[in-house]
């Protein structure tokens, strides 16, 4: 980056979109609704700054599929709530993924380019798997990261924590709430 002063960040976030359907898919829809919450308002601090807001999900084999199919699809007794409660604006982005990277077979680089984006905040579930991937990926193609420690989920807390604690030493990802900084976006990431 030319000016480390300036950044442009993006909100990514990652496979909320879910049908919870396998092997301790329901612990994972438990530990997803403790974090809708600080995403929301992440999610609210972006759209109020006009901040671009990105959901990356998984496709289902659903290769035909936009927001409504997948939205369709995953929904259940067990997703019911969290799809209602983090559900795609109108202005919001939606990109479908085929595996666990964010960036492995999608447009997102394009799309981040195209935006001007420069840092990226990182979301979602599961910490330790798509989150840690997309993360290592962003990494690897020179973004700067954030990723609240409050805004991702994994089946299990140590390895959310682990994953959390290998982002922030090996790929520099500040992983700080922004809760502590009443989600003032604008202050954070100075243009």
């Amino acid at each position: 980056m030319k000016n480390p002063q300036a950044y442009k960040p993006a909100l990514i976030i990652i496979d909320m979109i879910n049908d919870f359907h396998f092997h301790h898919g329901k612990i994972l829809a438990e530990k997803a609704m403790n974090i809708i919450k600080p995403i929301n308002e992440l999610k609210t601090a972006f759209h109020e700054q006009d901040l671009p807001v990105i959901y990356v999900n998984d496709h289902y084999n659903l290769w035909k599929a936009d927001l409504d199919t997948i939205m369709n699809h995953c929904h259940n007794s067990v997703s019911e709530r969290i799809l209602h409660e983090i559900h795609p604006s109108p202005d919001d982005y939606f990109l479908i993924k085929p595996k666990h990277s964010a960036f492995y077979g999608t447009a997102l680089n394009t799309l981040l380019h195209q935006l001007g984006v420069n840092l990226l905040v990182m979301t979602g579930i599961a910490g330790n798997i798509c989150v840690l991937f997309s993360a290592n990926d962003a990494y690897m193609r020179e973004y700067r990261l954030h990723i609240p420690h409050d805004c991702t989920a994994s089946n299990d807390d140590h390895d959310n924590e682990n994953a959390l604690k290998m982002m922030e030493n090996v790929l520099k990802a500040n992983i700080s709430s922004f809760s502590e900084n009443n989600y003032n976006i604008s202050s954070l990431f100075p243009s």
